[in-house]
This record gives C-alpha cells, structure tokens and sequence, in this order.
C-alpha cells in the first residue's frame, strides 16, 4: 500500500501559496465601479444616442446639495449669508467651475426696464442688488427656469447646483469614441475603425478611472463642508455622481462587514457539524485561495466589479465550500467505514470518488453562469463571464488544495456523523421509498403555484428603493426627488423644421412645443421640465406678461448677453441642427408608478403634439434603465431556456442516458420556478440585480444534483432501488444538508444589509438552496426509483472513466 509523499504535498502547498501570492499582489489594481454607467449596455442604440444628444447639447457636470433651515425662514439674510459661505468652500475645490444658486442667478422680471436684450443680467441678483425679500420671493414663486430646480414651489428649500469643469483630454477622447460608436450602428465598423476604437478606449480607461476617484474625493469634501452647516439645516447630496459613490461605499462595506459575518458563521456551522477544527482550516484554505486568485486575475485582466457583480465573492464562496464539504464528507465516510485504510488511501479513494462529480458539477454550474451571456446586456454578461471564471479557478484550487493540505495532517481515528441527522436523513430517504406519488403530487402542485407567480413578475429600475428606508442615501434620494423637480432624467430630442431666413424658430414650432411640454406636464411623476418654452414664459414674464413674436423673440436670442443666451437656452436648443431638446425629471417617488407605462404614455404625448410620423429620440438615464430591463425580461424566458438545454445536454454527455439527464434536469427546473414563483407572489421586482439568482438557483441545484446521482447509481449497480436511496441520503446526504444549512445562515446574515439587493440575494440564495436540498432529497429519489436506469453498469463505468 503506497505511503503519503509529504514532501510532494509541501511542494504542492508551497506553489499553490506562491501562485496565490502573485496574484494577490494584483488584487490591489481590482475596482469597484458602482457608477450608472457599469449598468447599461454601451453598444446599445439608445446609449449611443444619449452619449451624442450630449455631446450635441453639452449639458454641464454637476451635483446638487440641497438646504433647508431648521429654525429660520429660507429667504432670510441668516439663510443668504450661510449659503454664501457653503457656496465659497465648495467653490475652492479645485475642479468646481461655479456654484450656481438663488443668490446669483439673475432674476430679469425684478428689472426695471422690461428689455431682456439690453438687461445687464450680472447687476439683477440677490447678491448684487440686494432686493427685498418680498420682491425676491415674488419672483422666485412660480418662476419658469428656476422653481422645482433650484427653490422648491413652498419656498422652503434651495438647491446649490455645483458645476464642474470637464477634462478637456477625456472629453475629446469620449467625443471621438461617441463618432465612432455612432457610425457602427450602420453595420460593422471596418477593421481600422474598429482598431482606433479600441485604441482611444484604451487611452480613455485611465483618465476616467482618475476621474471618478477625483468624483469620489469630491463628494467627500463636499460632506465634510456640509457637516459643520448641520446643526442649523439639513443639508443633502444628489446627483448621478452622488449617487456612484454612495454605492461603491456600501457594496465595501458590505463585502467587509457582512463578508467577515458570514465567515465567521460559516466557522462556527463547520466546528459544530463536523467538531473537528482541520475541517474549518481546509475549507478557508481552499475558499480564500480562490477567491485570491480570482481577485488577482481580474485585477491582471483589468475586469471590474459592478453592482451587478460585486456578490461574486459570495458566489465562489459558495460554490467553493460545497465542493470542499462534498469532499470532506466522503472522506469522513470512508474513514468510518474503512479503519484499515491508512491516510494515502483515505486520500486516493476519496479523490477518485469524488473526482468526476466536482468536476461535472463545476461545468454545469459553469453552464448555469454563462446562459448569462445571452441576456444580451453588457453588465449582465460581464457577471457571467465573471462567475464562470471563478468556477474553474475554484474547481483547480479545490481539487489541488484538498488532498495536499490532508496529506500533511493525520489520519482521523474515529469519525462519525450526528445521529439527529443521521435520522432525519434516514426519515427523508424512507419518506421518497414509501410515499412516491404523494411527493410527486406535491411537486406537480407546487410548479402550477410557481408558474403563476412567475407571470406575476414585473420589471423596475428604481435606484431609491435599492436603498433601506433608513439609510442616508435613501433620504437623500427622496428629499431631492421630492422636493426639486425629480431625480431620473429623460431628455426629448427632436428637429424644428426650418424657420425661415432670419427667424430663430417660427410659429409653429413653438407652439409645438407648448402643446408638448403642457401634455407631459400632465403626468404626476413628471417633475421638472426645462426646454426652449421655459425661455419663451420668462421672456413673456419680462414683457410684463404680454407673448412675444417670433420676431421678438428672435431678436433676444441674438441681442442677449452670451452667458445667459448659453445658460437659458444652450443646451435646450442648436440654432445650427435646429434640434430642440426638452430634459425632464421623473419623481421615483411617485406612489405606483409604473415606469413602462408611463413611458408609453410620454411616447403618446409626443406621437399627438409633433405627429406620430415625427423623428425624436426619447434619451438619457430614464429611457436606458426601462430599455434594458424590458429587453431583459423579454429574454428571461429565452435565457433559462437556453441553460436548460445546456443542461440537459450536459447531463446527456456526463451520464450516457437520456432517460436519467430528463430526471437530473427536473429538481433544477423546481428550484428556478421556486425561486421566480416566491418573487411573483412576494412582489420582488425583477431587475439587474435580481436577473442573476436564476443562474445561481441553477448553479447550486446542479452541484448537489450531480453528487447524489452519482451516488445513486453507483449503488444501484448492486442493490434495489430502496438500498440505494438510503445509502445516497446515508453519504451524499451529508454534504447536501451541511451546505444547505451553511449557506442558508450564513447568508442569511446579509438580511441586515442597507443595501436591498445584498438582501435580496442573500434570501433568494438561501431560498434556492434550501429547496435544491428538499427537492434532491425527495423528487429526485422518486424519480430515479420509479424510473429506474436499465444499462446502469455500463453508464456507470463510462462515468467513472474521467
């Protein structure tokens, strides 16, 4: 009988920590990327056509903080001279541009003259002409630009609009990417296209990683500014920018707070389950060194963490510590039955064993993962590619890991398994062996229940409710969306027709646009609206509430100071493209709102105010987020179709019998229809987030599918199928309970996270596995009995020949 080579096993060891130390070093280049952005498709036609309604209209960068006094009236000199000095700090940041507010925009109907052309805009501010505060009130209310943007309609809050300047380098590489992107969508860019493409992304990656930690250190200070006004206001952040970093903090500390939980939970289960401390040391070895690795390699690769992707850590922790319990069970289990086995053998036979399972468990979980791949949406496929790199590198690690780190430690003497589980395994098996069609009914009922909670399933998208009520963020969120006109833009972008030679814009077109804009004013989760009609009302305010010609009002347009011309109508209307943009806000907030109807509604408005032959484009973050998620749920059903043939085929290959992958196939498909059925009926929303726990209930009911088929077969080759059952739920069982019950507490912890999704995940995770483990433990017994494999030892060799 062949003796242990520990000396292999420390050359083993020792390379494994070597390789893992290589890659850690590059751990410290991986990133968090929470911004908007990481979550839309940016092949898609409609972000292009944002990225150059952008890049036409110019739309300045910015955040807002909002201000609303405790004890004193907003328009009060106390409330002026504290802005002021919030203003003056956050100007000194050095990429602030201005800090636009009440006190120095000008406010032309406190003229005294009523010629918007001859005005001097810069004399008719609160800060520079001192009006009384009546008067500034008076002008304010109702004001046709600045209420709902930067003073609420109760006159109680402000808004600070701090504006950045660009990085003139990043632009231009971001405008020329945009021209490029732009001409694809007409077919295949040629091969240099597609080469500069490349290339200016590539020249682009580093500055816009520069800029967003310079983003996330001005939101920072901007914070620590804000802080010492708190005691006398609150004060809020918001903006898309804001918004990124609240992310990026909380999936952090969820990843470090929540991550150190589960581990330690996961600790104590393991020293409870199996009362040994080596178990715990061998599944954090194997598990941390895959998760090193997989960290290190993404930082080589330059792959970046979304939102969407940021749970892989708890992912591959997953995966890995069932693979590793798998294993240590049929050790466990041979050393029991075995006493004459040293621990070379020990080893050897559990590895050969346990060897072809793992390995077909990881490519079908693999499979499960990369059905992600055809959802079509970039962020959601960037996880998939994500989750099945993880799989291989924890399957090599696993399997290399295990058996080294065994071969240095001694054999155990005397193992056994809890006998209250041994029983209530036992119980599970006797309960498949004698009541068969009761369980089948059960199940067939269950599925019916589940499917119509799957047509139940609605998409959403908001970003206020990935928020617990009681977190800043999402107080911040819903104070600005309340209170300042919304918070999710949508810009309208459509061409005037010609005006004439020496007309900025006839008629018609403008009445046109008041036609539109009256009719999306209609909508109560419409909030703010600024386009060239904004101009026209403050142009009629001035002109002592008389409407103004065509004539007239083209006249103003060129006779205007510059600034305010760019400021009141720059990036709402292109004299050279005649484009009109109109940019609206949706309130998030809004109680039942339907985000899918509501944008055909706003389709309707347009299609009855500029003809439903008209050419516009519905743009910008509102448009994209409701795009993805409806080509997302077009394709769900598309995409589980997809893994279930992948699949089937897969168990068709691993097994060489048609008859046990349509029986292997069965517990994934409960467990899925489990899943979606408990959100359909529980009212979750399937989102971006929530997209992927189909591939994770797939992944995990196929890993404890594989091992207890394996097992099954193997006894059924020399016994009934009733011994059979018992042996499996008597070995295999083990391992199925334990992961179960690991997994379900340990993240079950995440239910405490601020952050939805992270709760979502945890409690669907748990969800799947709790019903993969009941569902192996009894549907799939039954049916392997019922339908037994007739060619069972000539398959069975085949699937031991790996």
């Amino acid at each position: 009988m062949k003796e242990l080579n520990v000396t292999g096993a420390w050359a083993i060891l020792l390379i494994v920590v070597l390789l893992a130390g290589v890659l850690g070093w590059h751990a410290r280049y991986f990133e968090i990327d929470a911004s908007a952005d990481t979550l839309l498709t940016r092949e898609n036609e409609k972000y292009i056509q944002s990225k150059l309604v952008d890049q036409e209209f110019s739309p300045e960068e910015f955040l807002f903080v909002a201000y609303q006094p405790k004890d004193k009236p907003l328009l009060s000199a106390e409330s002026f001279e504290e802005l002021r000095e919030i203003a003056s700090e956050i100007g000194q940041l050095e990429r602030v541009a201005s800090v636009r507010s009440i006190l120095n925009v000008p406010l032309p109907t406190l003229a005294e003259t009523g010629d918007l052309g001859s005005l001097d805009t810069a004399a008719l501010t609160i800060d520079r002409a001192g009006f009384p505060i009546d008067a500034i009130s008076s002008a304010l209310r109702g004001h046709p630009i600045y209420e709902d943007l930067l003073i609420d309609s109760e006159q109680t809050v402000t808004a600070l609009q701090v504006l950045f300047r660009p990085d003139g380098e990043l632009a231009s590489l971001e405008d020329a990417i945009t021209t490029l992107e732009a001409a694809a969508l007409d077919g295949s860019p040629s091969d240099e296209a597609a080469a500069r493409l490349e290339r200016l992304r590539m020249e682009a990656a580093p500055l816009q990683r520069k800029l967003t930690d310079v983003r996330n250190q001005e939101v920072q200070s901007i914070r620590a500014i804000v802080e010492k006004y708190e005691d006398n206001a609150d004060i809020y952040l918001g903006g898309v920018h804001v918004l990124g970093y609240q992310l990026v903090q909380i999936v952090r500390n969820d990843l470090v707070v929540f991550g150190a939980a589960i581990s330690l939970l996961i600790a104590i289960l393991l020293l409870v389950l199996f009362r040994e401390s080596r178990w715990i040391v061998v599944a954090f070895a194997c598990c941390l060194t895959s998760i090193v690795c997989t960290i290190g390699l993404f930082g080589l690769l330059g792959l970046k963490a979304t939102v969407i992707s940021a749970n892989f850590v708890a992912l591959q922790l997953i995966l890995t510590l069932a693979l590793v319990v798998h294993l240590t069970v049929q050790y466990r289990e041979y050393a029991r039955v075995r006493p004459d086995w040293n621990q070379a053998r020990l080893i050897r036979e559990t590895m050969r064993t346990k060897t072809p399972p793992s390995l077909y468990s990881g490519i079908t979980t693999a499979m499960g993962f990369a059905s992600l791949l055809a959802s079509g949406i970039q962020p959601v496929i960037s996880f998939g590619w994500m989750m099945v790199i993880a799989m291989a590198i924890s399957l090599a690690v696993t399997l290399i890991l295990f058996p080294a780190l065994l071969a240095i430690l001694n054999r155990r003497t005397r193992v056994d398994e809890a006998g209250h589980i041994r029983r209530l395994l036992s119980a599970l098996a006797n309960l498949s062996i004698s009541q068969g069609r009761l369980i089948g009914i059960a199940a067939a009922l269950l599925f019916g229940v589940c499917v119509a909670g799957f047509l139940r399933l609605d998409v959403e998208n908001s970003f206020i409710n990935y928020f617990a009520e009681s977190t800043d963020v999402h107080r911040e969120l819903t104070f600005v969306d309340q209170n300042l006109g919304g918070s999710t833009p949508l810009d309208i972008v459509y061409t005037a027709p010609p005006a004439g030679e020496d007309l900025l814009m006839n008629a018609e077109t403008f009445q046109t646009m008041q036609v539109l804009q009256a009719l999306l004013e209609r909508h109560e989760a419409v909030g703010k609206i600024l386009s060239p009609v904004n101009f026209t009302e403050l142009a009629r305010e001035i002109n002592d509430g008389k409407p103004l010609t065509e004539y007239e009002i083209t006249a103003v347009y060129r006779l205007m100071d510059e600034d305010l011309r760019e400021s009141l109508l720059g990036s709402y209307y292109s004299a050279d493209t005649r484009n009109v943009r109109i940019s609206l806000r949706i309130r998030d907030t809004t109680p039942g709102l339907d985000r899918g109807e509501l944008l055909q509604e706003l389709r309707d408005d347009v299609d009855t105010a500029l003809g439903e032959d008209a050419d516009y484009r519905m743009t910008n973050l509102f448009v994209l987020y409701q795009d993805i998620l409806e080509r997302l749920f077009r394709s769900q059903v598309l995409t589980l179709g997809i893994v279930l043939v992948a699949l089937f085929v897969t168990f068709l290959v691993i097994f060489r019998s048609l008859r046990i992958a349509l029986i292997a196939i069965v517990p994934n498909i409960l467990v899925t229809a489990t899943v979606f059925g408990i959100m359909g009926w529980l009212g979750i929303a399937l989102d971006l987030m929530t997209i992927t726990i189909a591939a994770v209930a797939m992944g995990i009911a196929v890993d404890i599918t594989i091992h207890y088929i394996h097992r099954y077969r193997s006894d059924a080759r020399t016994s009934d199928p009733a011994s059979a059952i018992r042996n499996a739920h008597g070995s295999v069982g083990f391992a199925m309970l334990y992961t179960t019950v690991i997994i379900v507490v340990g993240f079950g912890s995440l239910a405490f996270s601020d952050f939805v999704p992270s709760v979502l995940f945890g409690v669907l995770t748990g969800v799947a596995l709790a019903s993969a483990f009941l569902f192996d433990a009894t549907v799939l017994p039954v049916l392997l009995a019922r339908f037994p494999d007739r060619n069972s030892a000539r398959q069975g060799s085949s699937a031991e020949a790996l």
